[in-house]
């Protein structure tokens, strides 16, 4: 019995096989994310410039983005009077220098406090009542009691954002301390880790994604306090800017300081997620 074989040289037909289909390079694929998150944006100012060019909603109450940038722009980038006039840039970099002092020293304090109180049953039971105690008072109740002690001033400002993360991240930190494997900590002391070598090497790595995912989420909360304390007392600060807009009547003010707040405050959240990133680096 004889077989037929395909002839040695026959070549599969090239419109048969299929292509391997190369996966899209960096650059196309953040440009594709930056049009993702740009689109949306330019659909709703397209939508509020329309609805104030028809008569849906009064410019008087809602300027539109033309209206207040171009107010910003004729004003030379200041708001005020005489000496009192801030610049616009002046103001976004005081909210945000306070913002980010407050939530840097609110941040060691909590990974400090909370491995104290980890480490020790003595600090947890003289400690944790306290931070538990405290913790579910808001920021902005603390406005009244920062200007008394510490003025008007910058130092109000930055011990509010400390009170508004310090207590509910030093409470993430116990409770992420808390949750770690323990089968982590058997192994690292069977290879001969010392404490302060499981501490530093098993607990303390463990324990950083979930506080930093806690600071990113009280960011806002502090955000909005330093712009409370702003509008108290302060005589600079984008919060500032809000108040200022409502007393002279302003309602271009009003929004660009809106607008600016919302700006500053995802500029900021950015910022803590690319820290998160660089500092977690053995996490996706």
């Amino acid at each position: 019995m004889s077989f037929a074989s395909a002839p040695q040289n026959s070549r599969p037909d090239p419109q048969s096989v299929p292509q391997a289909v190369l996966p899209p390079s960096p650059w196309r694929r953040r440009a594709v994310l930056a049009l993702a998150t740009l689109v949306p944006w330019v659909v709703l100012v397209g939508i509020w410039e329309l609805a104030i060019a028809r008569g849906w909603m009064q410019a008087s109450l809602i300027p539109p983005p033309s209206s207040f940038i171009g107010y910003a722009i004729e004003s030379n980038l200041k708001v005020g009077f005489g000496n009192d006039a801030m610049g616009i840039p002046g103001a976004i970099f005081a909210s945000v220098y306070r913002v980010l002092a407050g939530m840097a020293l609110g941040f060691a304090a909590a990974i400090v406090t909370g491995i104290l109180i980890s480490m020790s049953k003595v600090a947890s039971a003289a400690l944790l009542p306290i931070v538990r105690g405290l913790a579910p008072i808001a920021p902005i109740a603390w406005i009244p009691l920062g200007i008394m002690l510490l003025g008007i001033g910058n130092s109000t400002a930055i011990f509010i954002v400390f009170v508004g993360v310090y207590f509910l991240l030093t409470l993430s930190t116990v409770a992420a301390v808390g949750s770690v494997d323990p089968r982590l900590i058997k192994t690292a002391r069977t290879y001969g880790a010392s404490e302060r070598q499981v501490w530093q090497w098993v607990i303390f790595p463990a324990v950083l994604p979930q506080v930093f995912i806690m600071l990113r989420i009280n960011f806002f909360a502090a955000w909005m306090a330093v712009l409370a304390a702003e509008m108290v007392g302060l005589k600079n600060g984008v919060g500032m800017m809000v108040i200022l807009g409502r007393e002279m009547f302003n309602g271009n003010l009003i929004m660009l300081g809106i607008c600016i707040v919302g700006i500053v405050g995802y500029a900021v959240d950015s910022f803590l997620l690319f820290v998160q990133r660089k500092v977690l680096w053995w996490q996706q």
